[in-house]
């Protein structure tokens, strides 16, 4: 009887204490973290240097891999700005440079989100189908709040401004800035050497110029 009872002592002691207790179960590994370099863009622009834009998959993931794909694809590299207003955006991404052409990929379904069209906000240009984005998109030059939930916002520009204010402005411009090379910032891709840009020239403001209006 007494070897009875402590034979009971021992497996409860294989049971509570897990250094005596064999593994029953396979630890599963934990996912791999997502490179947050994946997720910036980088345009190195003939107006003169890097625009960095941080991409949000969080609110548009669908437009964030495109952009990825198609980046990594060598699809934007040498794509001129070809629609440029002053007060309002720049936008490129079409390799025929009329604003019609687009990539080889299906169209986008739309993904509005909250995200506002702020300066610098970048967004995926569409025809009058919500769901007819592509390849093309733009960047913002001042609010533009009426945007907001009607086109897909999937990033804004970090660092570099001051060369996307440079774009030569016209529907198209007589001499449209282009962008050099597309990169996503995870492959590392060193920007072209300085004799492809044209340094971006500085701008005198006026008072005429701070107190114009600014047309929707």
């Amino acid at each position: 009887m007494l070897r009875k009872f402590f034979q009971l002592v021992a497996a409860a002691v294989l049971v509570t204490n897990p250094a005596f207790a064999q593994e029953s179960e396979t630890t599963e590994a934990a996912p791999a973290s997502v490179n947050p370099e994946e997720n910036i863009l980088h345009l190195d622009l003939s107006t003169g240097g890097r625009v960095s834009i941080q991409m949000f998959p969080d609110i548009a993931p669908n437009h964030v891999e495109r952009v990825r794909t198609l980046t990594r694809q060598g699809f934007y590299d040498g794509v001129i700005f070809h629609r440029v207003i002053e007060g309002f955006m720049a936008q490129t991404g079409d390799p025929t440079g009329t604003g019609t052409g687009g990539s080889e990929l299906p169209d986008l379904k739309a993904e509005f989100n909250n995200y506002p069209h702020l300066r610098g906000a970048v967004s995926m240009a569409r025809a009058q189908s919500e769901d007819s984005a592509n390849s093309q998109f733009f960047i913002v030059f001042y609010p533009r709040f009426s945007l907001d939930r009607n086109y897909t916002a999937f990033g804004r520009v970090t660092a570099g401004m001051q060369y996307v204010d440079a774009i030569n402005r016209g529907e198209p411009p007589a001499n449209p800035s282009r962008v050099i090379q597309a990169s996503i910032a995870a492959d590392g891709k060193a920007p072209p050497p300085p004799s492809a840009l044209t340094p971006a020239p500085e701008r005198e403001f006026s008072i005429d110029d701070l107190n114009a209006p600014i047309n929707p």
